[in-house]
């Protein structure tokens, strides 16, 4: 199995991307507010329980996923405080010990644009980070920081491309059709 780990900051289009890359692609969309909305609703978010669960359901989707024989799996992911460490290495040790590969693609875009996307009505459908003044706090405080994250395969600045185009792109590169 392939899973595409689409990563980057908030309102810089995962989701979007990921639903124009399904739509090309076949591949199912995990997007990372499935699990995160259900969990907010008995757990604050940060919290123990809250980081502990969230991080086992990818897990077990990721392992599932694999050992059910997809082709491939699109998932969201802003890399943020609240994710271990050890997170990241256990996607791709779990993904790989059953045969399948992780392929890393940042979804990049300057921070006026997302400011400018952050009021966005579709980001009130999952409880997305939708305040201006707690991006900047976060933001300033280097929260959406990816210097951790493995070194992508592919960088793709969503304001100069559309969606659908960002996706071609990502399932041409990466051979996913």
């Amino acid at each position: 199995m392939k899973l595409v780990f689409l990563y980057g900051p908030p309102a810089s289009g995962k989701l979007t991307i990921g639903e124009e890359l399904a739509a090309l692609t076949g591949y199912k969309l995990f997007h990372n507010h499935l699990v995160v909305d259900t969990l907010l609703a008995v757990f604050d978010f940060g919290s123990g329980p809250f980081v502990e669960l969230r991080e086992q359901i990818w897990l077990d989707v990721f392992s599932q996923a694999c050992k059910a024989g997809l082709a491939g799996l699109i998932f969201t992911f802003a890399p943020e405080p609240t994710v271990r460490s050890t997170f990241v290495p256990n996607i791709i040790a779990v993904v790989e010990a059953l045969g399948g590969e992780v392929l890393f693609v940042e979804i990049a875009c300057p921070v006026a644009e997302i400011r400018a996307r952050l009021s966005a009505e579709s980001r009130h459908q999952h409880k997305k980070l939708t305040s201006l003044s707690l991006f900047e706090e976060l933001n300033a405080q280097g929260a959406f920081s990816a210097s951790h994250m493995p070194t992508p395969l592919l960088t793709i600045d969503s304001s100069v491309l559309t969606p659908a185009q960002a996706a071609g792109v990502i399932a041409e590169e990466l051979d996913l059709r």
